[in-house]
């Protein structure tokens, strides 16, 4: 049976509100005139994400070569655009659900959603985006399915019809969502980083995650980056269900293959951004 949509959008708004200090993160570093200072002054009165926030600059994923003790120094080490991003994944993973009656296995999807956020960062890299960017790279990666954690929260039942629908057909997971659900997790997930106002890049990132039009992927570097780590690590895990669109090859700039072999450190850089679902959980 469909989700009745006005009960999604009813249980969407009852989720706990985004933190308010990351809020302000948010809102302040949109703006060109942020400085380090206020941006300090804000994680400082939030001790919990003060705490988180260190933990996770001095993790191995960074790897930095001394500890970081302060949210200053960690503003110096890192960036603004790094703490802000720090910032929003602490506030969202751990605002987000963590059980389900469905069955999901919460540990294996964000444990996907690591390696596609590692793996988008890598791609990010190799196309030139600045170090003080590619961290927005991981971000995407690591919150793109946040909708599939809700629907199985949310509505179980019909997540578990969802599953069996697939499991009995050839259908792909959006097409399984679609027919069964009435709606995709992608949309879900779109609704509920709109709900809590997160940039409107990843936004468009949640939303369109799993698209194959290349008009919304070619002018937009954190979508394109996430939905080819996203079709690459299924790749390698399902290969006859997996095909990559045009759009998204042209993009890669090599035979998917070559991409792939070039991957030998990934499995190395989850293990150390691991940390991210231990720590901002």
């Amino acid at each position: 049976m469909p989700i009745d949509q006005s009960k999604l959008t009813r249980l969407v708004e009852t989720l706990p509100a985004f933190p308010e200090s990351a809020q302000k993160i948010i809102a302040l570093t949109s703006r060109v005139d942020c400085s380090p200072k206020q941006l300090v002054k804000i994680i400082e009165h939030d001790p919990v994400l003060t705490m988180k926030v260190l933990k996770l600059v001095n993790s191995a994923y960074f790897g930095l070569s001394r500890e970081v003790k302060s949210v200053n120094h960690a503003v110096v080490y890192v960036g603004i655009n790094t703490i802000k991003n720090l910032a929003i994944s602490v506030a969202t993973t751990g605002t987000l659900p963590k059980q389900n009656a469905a069955g999901l296995d919460t540990r294996a999807l964000w444990y996907h959603s690591l390696k596609v956020g590692v793996l988008a960062k890598i791609l990010a890299e190799e196309h030139g985006t600045p170090s003080t960017q590619t961290v927005n790279y991981f971000v995407g990666g690591l919150l793109h399915d946040i909708g599939r954690l809700l629907v199985a929260h949310f509505f179980p039942d019909e997540y578990k019809s969802m599953l069996s629908h697939i499991n009995a057909s050839q259908d792909s997971i959006l097409e399984s969502e679609a027919l069964v659900l009435g709606i995709t997790h992608a949309e879900i997930g779109a609704m509920v980083s709109e709900h809590w106002q997160l940039p409107a890049e990843l936004q468009h990132c949640i939303r369109h995650h799993h698209s194959t039009q290349a008009e919304l992927l070619v002018n937009a570097p954190l979508t394109m980056a996430v939905n080819a780590a996203n079709l690459l690590i299924h790749l390698k895990d399902e290969p006859e269900k997996i095909t990559i669109p045009e759009c998204i090859l042209q993009w890669l700039g090599a035979p998917v293959e070559d991409v792939l072999a070039r991957l030998t450190t990934l499995e190395n850089e989850v293990d150390k951004a691991v940390s991210f679902i231990e720590i901002a959980g």
